[in-house]
């Protein structure tokens, strides 16, 4: 249940990406063709009103289609005003923008209803909490999954909130190849564990995220202000947090590019968290939601940034970039989003535990 959970939260957040392109098309009057949740051929498809909608074979994405997108079409004259490579810049930026407004929007939106109907933390528990592990790596090794509690290092009480993950934080980074003792609650039952952080550009390193422990019990919210401004710093911390991830990527490749994750080890962790209860899913999918909004907004081919920059080329050109030129762009980004996904889901499906169990029983 808990991986279904998660695969529908996924699925929902596909959804919500394509419709707020899908509707940001449709509101301006722009011809639309095609809505479809997932790559490949279709598994269920269904036209209304001229425009196709599908459920296609491979769940790595969606897209919503325009006529613009087939050149051998003869049934919209290619001068009509309708079609998305007429229209102003400023129309065309934001259909391609709506998908990463809608993603962030949800995650807003989700974290505010918790607030609402759930309640806040009283304050945040004591302890830092382990979101997720990976795989092969030292806290992997050592025994630590995600839901894990980490009340203290070496003796010390990390306390609550922010403070504690940055304590935790600190001694990790400065004792590479050193042996530290942490002091570890899962469920309810707590136990010290040994664990030597690996070096890594002078800094230690164990290949956990971490967060404040904020999971535990909470209470009714005061007033809508307080609600608001809860929601508002979660969902700000949530998106710097994940922003840093992405800077990361640039300024130190090599150890951030171990921590990419592919739909397989999403949905486990999403399943992970689940097991906290409604808490743990609804931080899944606002942290989901918003990594799919700055995904989105790297200037990639393929992705919504890619094609804002292409935009943005054209209006500094004064005229549309050349066809074949914007085509060699996307065609290398499929190669490179298909080849990615491959080679993250045979990774981390290799790395499930009930696989290794087949792999070494």
């Amino acid at each position: 249940m808990n991986v279904l959970a998660s695969l529908a939260v996924l699925g929902l957040l596909i959804l919500f990406h394509e419709a707020g392109h899908f509707l940001a098309a449709i509101s301006q009057g722009i011809r639309v063709n095609g809505f479809s949740i997932g790559f490949g051929p279709a598994l269920v498809k269904k036209e209304f009103k001229g425009i196709t909608f599908a459920i296609r074979a491979l769940p790595l994405g969606g897209f919503v289609s325009f006529p613009d997108d087939d050149q051998e079409s003869n049934e919209v004259p290619k001068d009509d005003p309708n079609l998305l490579r007429n229209r102003p810049i400023p129309q065309r930026a934001l259909v391609i923008s709506a998908g990463v407004l809608a993603n962030l929007f949800l995650a807003w939106i989700v974290l505010i209803g918790q607030a609402s109907f759930v309640g806040l933390p009283n304050q945040p528990d004591p302890g830092v909490l382990v979101m997720s592990v990976q795989p092969n790596e030292v806290a992997a090794n050592a025994g630590l999954t995600s839901g894990d509690r980490i009340m203290s290092v070496d003796g010390i009480q990390l306390g609550k909130g922010q403070k504690a993950v940055e304590m935790l934080v600190e001694k990790i980074q400065h004792s590479p190849g050193i042996t530290i003792q942490l002091e570890r609650i899962r469920n309810e039952e707590e136990s010290k564990i040994s664990i030597t952080p690996s070096e890594y550009l002078g800094n230690g390193r164990v290949g956990a995220q971490l967060q404040p422990n904020v999971l535990g019990s909470i209470r009714p919210a005061k007033n809508i202000g307080e609600i608001l401004q809860y929601s508002d710093n979660q969902f700000l911390d949530l998106l710097g947090r994940t922003i840093k991830g992405y800077q990361g990527l640039i300024t130190n490749f090599g150890s951030t590019a171990k921590q990419i994750s592919g739909p397989v080890k999403i949905v486990e962790i999403g399943a992970q968290l689940s097991e906290q209860g409604g808490s743990g899913l609804v931080l899944f999918a606002a942290l989901v939601s918003i990594n799919l909004a700055v995904l989105n907004s790297l200037p990639l081919p393929l992705l919504d940034g890619g094609q804002l920059a292409l935009l943005l080329i054209e209006g500094v050109r004064g005229r549309p970039i050349p066809e074949r030129i914007q085509l060699a762009f996307m065609q290398s980004g499929l190669l490179l989003l298909v080849g990615l996904s491959v080679v993250l889901i045979i990774r981390d499906t290799s790395q499930l535990s009930m696989v290794q169990q087949l792999i070494n029983p």
